[in-house]
């Protein structure tokens, strides 16, 4: 797909406060792709109540990976939220572990297919991940008229602020990668 003038792969948007919109106020999300036909990411800080234990009951999978029971499941966005989205670290240069799997260039990968649970299940499948139900999608355009709109700040996305950072903790980590206290932000826009 073509690049987009402004290419945020592989980044946090993190919604700045006063975000109008309720479903990413104090969101961070992490952006799989992002060309010319639009964006799509993933909530990274906004755990549902259904855990891993109980998604995998309801797609009649048994979960073999003790390190995983109880780990919540993500709202991953508004968009197809009876889909499940699985963010994991990149397994190794070749890919194509799975079938429905896109390497985010410089980043992770994100898979979508059912197999990945089903390793998983084998006690198998990638160390470190993250499940959404859902996720968020800008058309052409849109996500760099919110950003043109103070509604987001983005800045390169670090791995283990996924993975390694309680999720209380996302938001505010993902503004000190900026050097900001969201302390300081203000809600209202600029004008000089």
């Amino acid at each position: 797909m073509p690049k987009a003038e402004m290419d945020l792969t592989n980044q946090f948007l993190i919604a700045m406060p006063g975000m109008a919109d309720d479903t990413f106020a104090g969101a961070v999300v992490y952006l799989c792709e992002h060309n010319d036909q639009g964006a799509l990411g993933l909530v990274i800080n906004k755990p549902i109540e259904l855990t891993l234990d109980g998604l995998f009951e309801k797609v009649d999978l048994s979960l073999a990976r003790e390190d995983l029971k109880g780990t919540p499941v993500f709202f991953g966005g508004p968009v197809q939220t009876e889909r499940g989205f699985v963010l994991h670290e990149r397994l190794d240069e070749e890919g194509g572990h799975y079938n429905a799997t896109l390497a985010i260039p410089g980043g992770l990968e994100m898979t979508t297919s059912r197999d990945v649970l089903e390793a998983l299940s084998h006690g198998a499948g990638p160390r470190k991940l993250l499940v959404t139900l859902g996720y968020s999608g800008w058309s052409a355009g849109q996500l760099e008229e919110e950003i043109g709109r103070n509604g987001w700040l983005t800045v390169d996305a670090k791995p283990e602020l996924i993975f390694d950072t309680p999720v209380e903790q996302r938001y505010e980590k993902a503004l000190a990668l900026l050097g900001i206290d969201p302390r300081m932000l203000s809600q209202e826009a600029g004008h000089a």
